[in-house]
């Protein structure tokens, strides 16, 4: 089964989360309801499993809460795909959402990398910090190892911008993390 739990407790923050790349029930507390629906959004369109409790100190502001659990995520992902073998390893996608379109392409490579092309017009959706949507990607992609690109195409509503990116990221998640029959890494080195 390709699950991870990971625990971690800093000043910052207190984070528990389970990931099941393959399925399974969602459950999502960070203390931020709009984060609450991209992460809701990311695991049902991912197909994943995945239940978050957060702690973290919102009475600063949302920074902490968001980096951390992209962090956390990235790492969950990073021990659930083991040695990465039998995966497809790229995924591409693209997701409308009303006015907005974004994309998100995505390399299981070893090699963390983030292109993050958006401009949010609106500064918050309800306590999220439109801007900390780079952030969250940030940590996530170098804590699990990949290589992301994503990029809004166009919008003019931070909400729809912003979920439609989360989307396509799950979207692309899940081609890439799909198993193949090949019980390799796709890699010309063998390893990745």
């Amino acid at each position: 089964m390709r699950f991870s739990e990971i625990n971690r407790k800093t000043k910052e923050t207190d984070i528990s989360l389970t990931l099941n790349l393959d399925g399974g029930e969602v459950s999502i507390d960070t203390g931020i309801g709009f984060f609450d629906h991209m992460l809701n959004s990311f695991a049902v369109h991912g197909g994943f499993g995945l239940s978050v409790k957060v702690k973290g100190d919102l009475y600063v502001d949302d920074h902490h809460t968001i980096e951390d659990t992209g962090i956390v995520l990235g790492k969950a992902f990073s021990e659930a795909l083991g040695d990465k073998s039998s995966i497809e390893r790229f995924g591409s996608f693209y997701v409308p959402m009303d006015e907005a379109l974004a994309f998100a392409s995505i390399d299981i490579s070893g090699r963390p990398f983030l292109v993050f092309d958006a401009d949010f017009p609106q500064e918050k959706c309800g306590d999220y910090t439109s801007t900390m949507t780079w952030e969250f990607m940030r940590a996530f992609a170098f804590n699990a190892g990949i290589t992301l690109h994503t990029k809004v195409l166009y919008g003019n509503n931070s909400h729809h911008m912003i979920e439609a990116m989360y989307k396509a990221v799950a979207h692309a998640l899940k081609q890439a993390v799909k198993m193949n029959d090949s019980n390799k890494p796709l890699s010309t080195k063998g390893v990745l």
